[in-house]
């Protein structure tokens, strides 16, 4: 199936203005889910009302005679091969042609932002370019002809439309009969039984502003904002709660996010909840120790020397399925590299461009566009270790363990280690 979701999020506030201590507590938690859903509508709300480490080949270069402003429609429109599609937008110039026609109610030729003259399709094509290859602004105007201005505008738009109006096709909560088809996937695909999906959170690189430089200060000593993402058993993104600052951690994103409300409000499961092992039980998500032992979240046992066999086995089956996020959060910044370092863009438009990103990752998967191994190459960053602290153990819910060891029981039964 295609990816669902819900996502929400903003990196705009600080620790003063909630008025808190510090990052932990009921109230400091409530406040951040208001304020992030809150300013996520008003970006909507004003677009209705109105780098790779790149070798990027200029392709006017190969055509000296040619002005920049006929490129498009001379160059890429009539001699791109297939290739050349993959490489600079990172989809077909089918799935190009039908994004473009998803987004045409959206990104209206009498915007003011643009040149009258400047259709919409190379409107997407600029905005695409620059998150396939995070070329900055003033590099990409010449090859458009457009000003570095129309550049930030065409991104800024695009990104909303692909939210406003490729998010409810895309990126959205699963329902009964998809929720089943999904935990189907994973036992085939992954060998793990009643499972929905894989969490996990991803620490996008920024440039913090000066004010705000601890908030997005992580626990590895780097600026990045926090995005907490889940994915089913094909690796397609079905819930994305996005721009959290960096300092936060994996467990108070979680109960500040839109899946921890679902989850409490029984919208993750059938009602009453399907039976495995014998007994009712929740269909789970499976993360790591960042998160809270939950029982809808599993997590490995910590590991020790007092292991059981079961315990040791149930850690390696679930590591195995978790990889599937891992993967696509690699396809995801392989495939759109402005998410390997956020420079040009302001913290307002940061939880937009991520959803963005997320949303055209399901949108290639599901066309069943080529991935291109090469581009995986310096998508993770050794002087950049990934932030990795253990949830604390008042989140802990004792009920869970009952669900670990029912999983334990159901490997052992398989025979499979």
């Amino acid at each position: 199936m295609a990816g669902n979701g819900t996502g929400n999020g903003s990196g705009g506030g600080s620790r003063s203005s909630a008025g808190g201590g510090g990052w932990d507590g009921p109230q400091r938690r409530a406040w951040l889910r208001h304020y992030y859903s809150q300013r996520q509508k008003r970006l909507m709300t004003l677009l209705i009302a109105h780098r790779r480490r790149t070798s990027c080949c200029f392709y006017p270069r190969a055509w000296p005679g040619l002005r920049s402003t006929d490129w498009w429609e001379q160059v890429v429109l009539r001699e791109f091969g297939p290739q050349d599609w993959l490489e600079k937008f990172r989809m077909s110039k089918e799935t190009f042609f039908y994004i473009c026609n998803q987004l045409r109610p959206g990104l209206a030729p009498h915007s003011a932002h643009f040149h009258p003259t400047l259709p919409l399709e190379k409107r997407v094509a600029v905005a695409l370019w620059h998150l396939a290859t995070n070329v900055g602004y003033q590099t990409l105007s010449p090859l458009f002809g457009v000003g570095p201005s129309t550049v930030q505008s065409c991104v800024r738009e695009v990104s909303y439309a692909v939210v406003l109006l490729l998010k409810p096709l895309y990126l959205r909560l699963p329902d009964e009969k998809e929720l089943e088809n999904m935990v189907r996937i994973f036992c085939t695909r992954w060998g793990f039984p009643h499972c929905i999906g894989a969490l996990d959170s991803l620490h996008i690189p920024i440039h913090p502003p000066l004010r705000l430089t601890a908030d997005y200060c992580n626990g590895q000593g780097w600026h990045s904002i926090l995005t907490q993402a889940t994915v089913d058993g094909l690796g397609q993104f079905w819930d994305v709660s996005t721009a959290f600052p960096g300092s936060m951690e994996n467990s108070a994103v979680l109960e500040s996010s839109s899946l921890w409300v679902l989850a409490k409000e029984g919208r993750l499961c059938p009602n009453p909840p399907k039976h495995f092992m014998g007994k009712a039980q929740k269909y789970v998500l499976l993360g790591d120790a960042t998160y809270p032992l939950q029982d809808w979240i599993l997590k490995p046992y910590q590991e020790d020397e007092n292991l059981t066999q079961r315990q040791l086995q149930f850690n390696y089956r679930l590591k195995r399925a978790h990889s599937v996020i891992e993967n696509a959060f690699l396809r995801l910044k392989a495939r759109w590299q402005i998410l390997l370092k956020c420079d040009d863009c302001s913290l307002e438009l940061l939880p937009t461009l991520v959803l963005a990103c997320c949303i055209l990752h399901n949108v290639c998967e599901a066309h069943d566009n080529p991935f291109n191994e090469e581009w995986l190459e310096g998508t993770e960053p050794t002087e950049l270790p990934k932030p990795c602290q253990p949830a604390p153990a008042a989140m802990e819910d004792d009920r869970a363990e009952q669900v670990r060891e029912l999983m334990c029981q159901y490997f052992e039964s398989c025979g499979e280690g």
